[in-house]
């Protein structure tokens, strides 16, 4: 008779490299990624053409960009929720296909009252598809890959941000506004129908719900086909707290060093946020208001992205290597951009040269918060965890585009909106600073707590 065996999950994937099956799960999340972003962009591209086609005002631009911001907080809520309680997969494909049909019902929007609608449903259905897809690769990889492969995923949001305004360029004009978002509701229909045979659910979470023993043997097999796996294994996860199996409360998101890095991701974030929305939803306004014509706005917005994900990559590893510290170097290096832009009265080339400088180390600055907004969470939590960090962050995003509204109706120079936008990377700076400090003296403590304990049982036995 097989005796029963205690397998310690997370040792299995901490003793791994990526494979193959994680490069599908990377890939996968990039394309929805790609989407999220084409998406934002598609519409501060778009908006010019909806404002002369409907007539909207700045004001109404900026209600109608921000109320989306809303529909994601709340739905980074909801979903996050959703993600805890009945898996990440079930919950992406929900919120992929449902974003697919809203983007699609934009082709019928003729009205200030029916974009605002609109885009706050379709705003709501997204609220799930960054949280979810950081908690499902984080719960795949080991620890020294996590802050990599969460920004390696949102490369997929710059992409498609940066896609967004060459295809709007082309399109728009031969065949309308509404065309563009006919294009990003069929890619995002035709991408929810991919995930559907190719996503797998989380072995982490399902460890932690204690859920579905044989989908956890079939899924480690995925993961590496030389697994010993038999009838009647227990699977448990020895490098997470455990903090019961109740139903989700708030309160789980400050237990032990949590109750001083939540806070931290949260006002990081959305400070994070506030500066990298106002730079999404206006810039391409912003270049025209400055005296270009909207084919260059477009393109150098589009170059801007591109490059903040570019400078995402190249601090991926440092972030991995020397921890949340690593997060504080961008928005330095962004501050005398932002300042001397706001300060200063630059025109032509030189705006356009330090603008970009700005706009790519803020850029790349959020990268560095998001790869480690739901690192800290154990599995159990960790869709809640990383969905309330981006909605927190929401509340920035919401302001960023309003207060682009406000100062552009203010008659105040447009470039000195940059000025103020420069205490949005200060801020975060000091966040990541916090962040760092309390997570390094928590694995001091936890060092000097197991050296104080000689004779204790180490990780339980280990499937080869």
């Amino acid at each position: 008779m097989t005796s029963s065996r205690a397998i310690d999950v997370a040792a299995l994937i901490e003793e791994r490299k990526l494979s193959g099956f994680n490069y599908l799960i990377i890939g996968v999340s990039v394309l929805i990624t790609f989407l999220d972003g084409f998406d934002l962009l598609m519409l501060s591209h778009t908006a010019a053409y909806m404002a002369d086609d409907i007539g909207l005002d700045k004001l109404q631009l900026g209600n109608i960009f921000s109320i989306g911001l809303f529909g994601m907080m709340l739905g980074g809520f909801f979903f996050g929720y959703l993600g805890d309680r009945i898996g990440r997969r079930p919950t992406i494909i929900l919120s992929t296909s449902s974003f697919g049909v809203l983007t699609l019902l934009f082709t019928f929007a003729d009205s200030y009252t029916s974009l605002l609608v609109l885009r706050f449903l379709n705003g709501f259905a997204l609220g799930a598809m960054l949280p979810l897809c950081w908690a499902l690769n984080i719960e795949f990889v080991p620890k020294r890959y996590r802050a990599s492969v969460i920004t390696l995923i949102m490369v997929g949001f710059s992409l498609g941000g940066a896609a967004a305004g060459p295809l709007t360029v082309w399109i728009a004009p031969r065949y309308g506004w509404a065309s563009v978002f006919v294009l990003g509701g069929v890619a995002t229909l035709l991408s929810s129908l991919l995930l559907f045979f190719t996503l797998p659910e989380s072995v982490r979470f399902l460890v932690s719900k204690n859920k579905q023993p044989q989908t956890v043997a079939r899924i480690l097999k995925r993961l590496n086909p030389s697994i010993d796996t038999r009838a009647g294994d227990r699977y448990f996860l020895a490098d997470e707290i455990d903090i019961g199996r109740r139903p989700f409360r708030v309160s789980q998101l400050f237990v032990g060093k949590l109750k001083w890095i939540t806070p931290m991701i949260w006002i990081g974030f959305g400070a994070s946020s506030m500066a990298m929305y106002f730079l999404a939803s206006w810039s391409p306004l912003v270049y025209q208001y400055a005296g270009f014509d909207r084919a260059t706005a477009s393109w150098v917005s589009s170059f801007a992205s591109f490059s903040g994900a570019m400078a995402g990559l190249v601090l991926m590893r440092l972030v991995d290597t020397r921890g949340p510290c690593a997060v504080m170097i961008y928005p330095l290096l962004s501050l005398p951009f932002l300042l001397i832009l706001g300060i200063g009265n630059l025109q032509g080339d030189a705006f356009i040269v330090l603008s970009l400088a700005g706009a790519i180390f803020v850029k790349g600055g959020h990268y560095g918060i998001t790869s480690i907004a739901g690192i800290f969470y154990p599995s159990v939590i960790r869709g809640n965890g990383a969905g309330w960090a981006a909605s927190m962050g929401k509340i920035g995003s919401i302001c960023g585009p309003l207060l682009g509204a406000y100062v552009l109706n203010s008659g105040m120079p447009v470039v000195k909106s940059f000025a103020v936008l420069a205490l949005c990377p200060a801020i975060l700076g000091i966040c990541a600073y916090i962040i760092a400090r309390v997570d390094r003296r928590s694995v001091i403590n936890a060092e000097l707590l197991s050296a104080s304990q000689p004779g204790s049982e180490t990780l339980p036995e280990r499937m080869r």
